[in-house]
């Protein structure tokens, strides 16, 4: 952990505690019922045994470097020419995400043959998500002293298909600064809200950034702010006014009630709106800080 999976910003036990809460939680051969002598704590050590041993296999600035693409402050390169020089070592189409205009994170895909802890990880193609890098003109820069990338940090995420059974760890009080709403229905973690303030489950989680205001706060995206309008989630450029919200034990909650709902469970590529009123699905969601 203290070589291969490091903090930019040097807070290496906040940084693996919300890599658990955000990703370890939700693998469901992991919870502690599937152990037949189970030790408290191993199933956060087995989580972060296998993510490093997967990091381990995926020299990602080597396979780049191979392919004539390198750290720089000046060059920009394009996702095409990125993609084409990972897919190239890996086997597989890979997901690319930019920051401001820079590599940010790789995303890597497997199919589970077994559970996380003894199973095979058999490399695949991504399950039709996409990345958020330009097509040309993306930035990748050298790592400052500090181990972070020029503004931003420059990281390896492993992408695993496994089934969500435990709920995310939420922050318990108002929301603050910059996070995701994970969406909890029947005691499981199923997907996210997106940018547009729908719900998705197979897409990339939107970064809300919450605002102090009045007695709660207010939550916008890179849609615009968001607000209850005509009893639906919305987060928009078009709305003008933001919804005060509120937290009932880390989870979003409007007009004093955490509960949410919507006419059915997200699938594939479907997104579903998200009421106040009482539709066929109720679902709750949880603040997970970046």
């Amino acid at each position: 952990m203290n070589t291969y999976w490091k903090d930019y910003q040097g807070n290496d036990e906040i940084f693996w505690e919300h890599e658990w809460g955000k990703h370890g939680t939700c693998i469901s051969t992991l919870d502690p019922s599937c152990y037949t002598d189970y030790t408290p704590g191993a199933e956060a050590a087995d989580f972060f045994d296998k993510a490093v041993e997967l990091f381990k296999q995926l020299p990602s600035y080597d396979w780049l470097a191979a392919a004539g693409i390198s750290p720089s402050t000046t060059k920009t390169y394009t996702s095409s020419a990125i993609t084409a020089a990972l897919k190239a070592q890996f086997g597989y189409d890979v997901i690319v995400q930019c920051r401001s205009g820079a590599l940010d994170e790789i995303w890597y895909s497997y199919n589970v043959r077994g559970s996380i802890q003894t199973g095979q990880f058999v490399a695949s193609n991504p399950d039709g998500t996409k990345g958020n890098c330009p097509a040309s003109g993306i930035k990748y820069l050298p790592k400052t002293s500090d181990g972070g990338s020029g503004s931003s940090s420059t990281t390896m995420a492993t992408v695993t298909k496994t089934t969500t059974t435990a709920q995310p760890t939420g922050t318990g009080g108002a929301f603050a600064g910059k996070g995701y709403l994970s969406a909890v229905t029947s005691g499981s973690q199923k997907g996210c809200i997106i940018s547009a303030g729908t719900w998705y489950t197979s897409g990339t989680c939107a970064t809300f950034t919450a605002a102090s205001s009045g007695d709660g706060f207010t939550l916008s995206s890179s849609k615009g702010k968001c607000a209850i309008s005509g009893g639906v989630l919305t987060c928009a450029s078009s709305v003008s006014a933001a919804t005060v919200f509120t937290s009932v034990n880390g989870k979003l909650a409007a007009d004093g009630a955490s509960e949410f709902y919507a006419d059915a469970v997200p699938a594939g590529s479907t997104q579903q709106k998200v009421y106040t009123g009482s539709h066929a699905v109720e679902v709750e969601f949880v603040w997970q800080n970046l």
